[in-house]
């Protein structure tokens, strides 16, 4: 018979939201966002829950070289970044991957932004500063 103690971790316990249910690796994300808080606050989200963070990077341009070199199952991708925006960068990502799932970053409160994106392909976005529950639940619907 189990004591109460263990009975109660076994309820607790749950699998890290980072997973891949189908095949029990970890989902492989890519951060995109000009600055670097925002992408060290991501980074520590996404591996709390056992995602494989595979690459970060400023601008647009370097989205789309590092979402063609590394193949992530999801981006993160800012609207308002130097060099290259991410609206830019969406369409280019889809032009080159049209099932890539891309949720975009912004701290506008326009949604004219939010809904242009969402219309060229995003799967979804998150206001800035992002809150950990709503960033982990928008990822695992984008990558269903």
């Amino acid at each position: 018979m189990a004591h109460k103690g263990e009975f109660l971790a076994g309820i607790n316990k749950k699998d890290p939201e980072g997973i891949n249910n189908d095949g029990g690796k970890p989902y492989r994300v890519l951060i995109i966002d000009d600055s670097s808080a925002m992408r060290r606050l991501l980074s520590q989200i996404f591996k709390s829950e056992a995602f494989d963070v595979v690459g970060e990077g400023s601008n647009g341009e370097e989205a789309i070289s590092k979402y063609k070199e590394l193949k992530p199952d999801i981006i993160t991708l800012d609207i308002h970044m130097p060099v290259m925006d991410g609206m830019t960068a969406l369409q280019k990502i889809l032009d080159f991957d049209s099932s890539a799932r891309i949720v975009m970053l912004t701290s506008d409160q326009e949604q004219q932004n939010v809904l242009n994106a969402i219309s060229m392909g995003a799967k979804d976005y998150i206001i800035k500063p992002p809150e950990r529950a709503v960033v982990l639940q928008k990822i695992k619907k984008s990558l269903q």
